[in-house]
């Protein structure tokens, strides 16, 4: 299966189209790991994808993480965050360690 790479700025992607796409790609992924979320969950994720998305067309950085804060993070948890991050052309890998504790938080479930 060819990997997905979402050019925001090259193909002048629309943010609210990538988003739902993402989130769709993200929930066939949790299905697969049999992970669940509440709808605060849910709503949570889609906030911070929206955000995302919306740093990959702006260019917009978030603030250097310490990878040391996530060592609790799960290798399951990382991994989906790494390849949602991977979906994008232009996000830095620092995206991941967040959006890995929404994967972690989900699989508490």
């Amino acid at each position: 299966m060819k990997q997905i790479k979402f050019r925001m700025i090259e193909d002048n992607l629309k943010p609210e189209l990538v988003t739902e796409q993402t989130i769709k790609i993200i929930n066939n992924w949790l299905a697969e790991h049999k992970i669940t979320q509440d709808e605060v969950q849910k709503a949570m994720l889609f906030s911070h994808v929206k955000a995302m998305v919306e740093r990959a067309k702006t260019l917009e950085k978030i603030p250097e993480v310490d990878p040391t804060l996530f060592a609790e993070i799960s290798e399951e948890s990382l991994e989906l965050a790494r390849k949602t991050v991977k979906l994008f052309d232009n996000l830095p890998m620092e995206e991941a360690y967040l959006l890995a504790v929404h994967y972690e938080v989900a699989k508490a479930n």
